[in-house]
């Protein structure tokens, strides 16, 4: 018996179609493969590219919490500095005879204030007979005097807080 493959027994035709065609599934094989790769390789970043993202964001997020707290006083304290300021204007405007008690009450709820503003991180810049600081201090006028030495602090128009 004369064994024969198949493909002894196809013409050359069909052969060439049968070999063109197996390479051809194998060619859109490897095609389907690499869209995957490069599908996963632009998924891959742009999801690493999210986490970095969303990393960005809650550090951001942390830092504006964290100035908020910090700043969110700031307005209050500035108006109650106002008070502490005429209290301190009220005791110079008393007469020296008389009105102690009233002094007295006074200068108390001024030191109160001044401790509660002191608690909270907020201080009186001391000026009297200091050399200015620029950033510490505020120059409205320069003037001359004998008493004082140049560049030194005569008086202080608004008391400062720091």
């Amino acid at each position: 018996m004369n064994e024969k493959s198949v493909e002894d027994t196809l013409p050359d035709d069909e052969l060439f179609l049968e070999a063109e065609s197996e390479v051809s599934e194998e060619q859109r094989i490897l095609d389907a493969m690499e869209k995957l790769i490069a599908e996963n390789s632009e998924l891959k970043d742009r999801s690493l590219r999210l986490a970095a993202e969303m990393e960005n964001l809650r550090m951001r997020t942390a830092r504006d919490v964290r100035d908020a707290k910090a700043y969110s006083v700031s307005g209050f304290a500035r108006d109650v500095l106002g008070v502490a300021d005429n209290l301190r204007r009220a005791v110079a405007a008393l007469p020296a005879d008389g009105f102690d008690n009233v002094r007295t009450g006074i200068e108390a709820t001024e030191r109160e204030l001044l401790a509660v503003l002191a608690r909270n991180g907020i201080s009186k810049i001391e000026t009297a007979g200091l050399a200015l600081d620029p950033h510490k201090h505020q120059a409205m006028i320069e003037v001359e005097s004998d008493e004082h030495t140049p560049g030194h602090i005569v008086s202080e128009l608004q008391t400062g807080y720091l």
